[in-house]
C-alpha cells in the first residue's frame, strides 16, 4: 500500500485561520490598505495573449537584483519567502541532518524543514525575547545543516543584530543561515550586503508585507552565486506565476507609496505600545508591522471581544513561550484609530486589572 515517507506522516499540521476573515484584519501582518494604485493599473493592462504565456522570470529577477543592489546570479524570484525556505531545505537537507530554530518563531521552518527529515533542535529565545546566540551556537554540531532565524522575529519582533548572526554563520561553516528578513522595511538594518562575502549566508524578502502583493506569492532568495546556483537546481524555472511577475516592476517604482505606507505603521507601532503601555498591559518593543502583547488568561476573550466589534487578531498562546499573547498586527492612523477606541472598551469590558501578563 502506497504511504508517505516517515517525515512527511509525522509532520505537525499547519492550520492558520483564514476562514471568515471578515472586517479589519489585523491577524497576519499584512498590508492593511492594499497594493500601490500602480500594480491595480498594470492588472487591468495585462492581455489574454499574457495570460497564455509561460512566466519569464529573469528579466524581472534582473531588476529586482538591481534595486537590492546585488547581482542577478546571486538572487532568485520564489512564491513567497515559504518557497524560499522550501528550496534551502530540499537543497541542503537530508535524513539524520538538524536545523536549528529560535523559538517562538514562523512556523514554516519547522514543518519544512522537518519535510526533508531533518531533526529540529529548538532553542528557546532568551529573556524579552532577546536572540540567544550562545545559545544557538551551543546546539550546532556537524549534523546542522540549517540554522533559520527571522529578523524581525515573528511574532515577537525582537531583532538579532548583524554581529550576531555574523557570529553564527561562523560557527556553522557547513549550515545554510537563513536570515528571513520579509519585515525588513519596518527595520530598516539588512545583511544582504554580506551574500557574497559569507558563503552559507542567505537572506529571504518578500513582498507581502510593505509592498502588498500577498495575494500574488512573491518574494526573493539571496546568497552567494556559488550557492545559489544548487538553489536553482531545485526551482522550476515557472515558480513564479505571470501576474506576479507583471505587478512586481510596478510596486517597485512606487516607493513613495512604499514609504508612506512604512512611515505610518511605524508611526502606529508606537502609539499602539503607548496604549498599551497606559493599559497595563505587558508588550515587546516590536521592529515589525505588529506588536506582541500579554494579556494573561484573558487572550481568548480579547480575541473575542475584538472579533465582535470587527476586529481580527491572532492569539498566539500555543507558541513557545507565548502563554497567554495575542499579536496584533499594525495598519495606517485611521486603522489605529479604530483598535485603539476598541482595545481600551474591551480591556474596560473585561475588568482587566493592572499590569496584565507575565
Amino acid at each position: 500500500m502506497l504511504s508517505a515517507r516517515a517525515a512527511v506522516r509525522s509532520l505537525k499540521k499547519y492550520h492558520p485561520p483564514l476562514s471568515g476573515r471578515t472586517g479589519l484584519r489585523l491577524d497576519f501582518n499584512e498590508n492593511t490598505q492594499g497594493a500601490s494604485p500602480r500594480v491595480l493599473a498594470r492588472l487591468r493592462e495585462l492581455t489574454l495573449e499574457e495570460l497564455a504565456r509561460y512566466p519569464e522570470r529573469e528579466p524581472v529577477e534582473r531588476q529586482v537584483a538591481e534595486f537590492l543592489g546585488v547581482s542577478p546570479a546571486e538572487v532568485l524570484l520564489t512564491n513567497g519567502v515559504d518557497e524560499g525556505i522550501h528550496l534551502l531545505c530540499q537543497t541542503f537537507l537530508q535524513e539524520g541532518d538538524e536545523a536549528v530554530l529560535v523559538v517562538p518563531t514562523f512556523a514554516m521552518y519547522e514543518l519544512l524543514a522537518g519535510s526533508a527529515g531533518a531533526k529540529v533542535i529548538a532553542v528557546p529565545a532568551a529573556r524579552n525575547f532577546e536572540f540567544p546566540t550562545d545559545g544557538v551556537i551551543a546546539e550546532i554540531t556537524e549534523r546542522t545543516r540549517l540554522v533559520a532565524v527571522a529578523n524581525p522575529n515573528n511574532p515577537t519582533g525582537a531583532v538579532a543584530t548583524r554581529e550576531r548572526l555574523l557570529r553564527v554563520a561562523e560557527a556553522a561553516p557547513q549550515a545554510a543561515v537563513l536570515v528571513d528578513e520579509a519585515y525588513f522595511e519596518f527595520y530598516g538594518e539588512s545583511m544582504l550586503r554580506d551574500v557574497r562575502d559569507v558563503a552559507n549566508l542567505f537572506v529571504a524578502r518578500t513582498f507581502s508585507k510593505a509592498y502588498g502583493l500577498a495575494g500574488l506569492r512573491i518574494g526573493v532568495l539571496a546568497g552567494c552565486e556559488q550557492q545559489m546556483q544548487m538553489v536553482r537546481k531545485v526551482a522550476s524555472p515557472y515558480n513564479v506565476n505571470g501576474v506576479a511577475l507583471s505587478c512586481l516592476p510596478a510596486a517597485m517604482e512606487d516607493q513613495q507609496y512604499v514609504s508612506s505606507y512604512v512611515a505610518e505603521v511605524v508611526k502606529g507601532r508606537e502609539r499602539l505600545q503607548r496604549a498599551l503601555e497606559g493599559l497595563g498591559i505587558r508588550y515587546w518593543p516590536s521592529r515589525g508591522n505588529f506588536v506582541l502583547a500579554a494579556f494573561g488568561e484573558h487572550a481568548r476573550q480579547v480575541v473575542t471581544a475584538l472579533g465582535r466589534r470587527g476586529i481580527l487578531v491572532r492569539d498566539r498562546s500555543s507558541d513557545p513561550g507565548c502563554a497567554g499573547c495575542v499579536r496584533m498586527t499594525v495598519g495606517n492612523e485611521k486603522q489605529m484609530d479604530e483598535l485603539l477606541v476598541a482595545l481600551e472598551g474591551t480591556v474596560r469590558e473585561i475588568g482587566m486589572g493592572e499590569k496584565v501578563g507575565p
